[in-house]
């Protein structure tokens, strides 16, 4: 059983999970199986599906998957158990619950996510919805995270392109520092400041990489990492699970373009992305008075062509050695 265990010198969070340490890749095991366990005929080397985009007539669990999720056969949170939240001392800790999801994107074992077809990105995209909206019906869990490691200097284990899913009982320091900001903000201004950027970036242009009918994708002014990008629905909205059929086909182009230009740009790097979406609202319902209108949902993609060394680590500062005004304008000029 993993553990949850605060630190409270720096008031943060850790997992300590060994079940990690066993995965391919790892510290505990470097060797990558010969046999890709997400490929179609190998189903059982995987856990047993929770849900998955299949062709009519299919069954759980076999061939005839277009997308497929299932627990992670090494997961850094187990759903089973209670929290059993104690504080000997001056430390805190709590059981290691909550959820740790793979999803597998496309049946074909050497397809990037931005080689899928139009189709086959609306339902991943469809996917990462119904995960977040499934997750949120269990109170104990206060955030889902979705994100992807694309290579292996960014974290992947398995070539064959995929994503994962955390469920947390607590609010991650990235997300509350974020959730804090845009509410101080929405108190002091009455507006949304992820709106106001968005204005104000469309109004220089100068930062803007690219944008659709529903989404723009913009460098941030102070972008710790060469080349990351964020991508931002136009229209205000808190949640990724509010998402409409027709923005998620153009989410869906607008993260394969960039994709492109970045491949083009920074010759296939490495990346993570995480999307940014409103906590569980459903346990603190009644702290949550405004968050409709303060957060403003988004997806972070960052590029690994940097390290963090120990200035970064010492400080919280990072170095970045590409303005995002040239940023943009590369990945702008970039021909996808």
């Amino acid at each position: 059983m993993s553990e949850l265990r605060k630190d409270p010198l720096y008031d943060r969070w850790v997992i300590i999970s060994m079940e990690r340490g066993k995965r391919p890749g790892s510290l505990a095991l470097r060797k990558v199986p010969e046999t890709c366990p997400f490929c179609p005929g190998n189903e059982a080397l995987t856990p047993p599906e929770i849900t998955a985009d299949r062709e009519p007539g299919t069954n759980p669990n076999e061939r005839g998957w277009m997308v497929r999720v299932f627990p992670n056969r090494f997961p850094a949170l187990m759903v089973e158990g209670d929290l059993k939240r104690e504080k000997p001392g001056l430390f805190e800790r709590m059981r290691g619950i909550g959820a740790h999801e793979v999803v597998v994107e496309t049946p074909e074992h050497n397809l990037p996510l931005e080689k899928l077809s139009e189709d086959q990105i609306q339902r991943v995209m469809r996917v990462y919805r119904d995960r977040i909206e499934d997750l949120h019906r269990d109170i104990r869990l206060k955030y889902v995270l979705v994100f992807k490691n694309w290579g292996d200097q960014a974290g992947a284990s398995l070539v064959h392109s995929h994503s994962q899913i955390i469920a947390t009982p607590i609010i991650p320091t990235n997300l509350k520092e974020e959730l804090d900001s845009s509410l101080r903000y929405f108190r002091s201004h009455g507006t949304c400041i992820c709106c106001d950027i968005i204005s104000q970036d469309m109004k220089s242009g100068e930062r803007i990489v690219h944008e659709n009918q529903h989404f723009i994708a913009r460098t941030a002014f102070a972008s710790a990492f060469p080349f990351q990008v964020d991508i931002f629905p136009k229209a205000h909205s808190c949640s990724f699970t509010n998402i409409s059929e027709e923005e998620i086909s153009s989410f869906g182009h607008i993260l394969q373009t960039i994709l492109k230009k970045l491949n083009r740009v920074a010759d296939t790097p490495p990346y993570n992305y995480v999307i940014h979406t409103a906590p569980n609202l459903a346990p603190r319902e009644e702290l949550w008075h405004t968050i409709e209108k303060d957060f403003h949902w988004h997806l972070e993609l960052i590029p690994r062509l940097t390290r963090i060394a120990g200035f970064e680590w010492g400080t919280g500062f990072y170095i970045n050695p590409v303005s995002p005004e040239e940023a943009a304008q590369q990945l702008r000029e970039a021909v996808p």
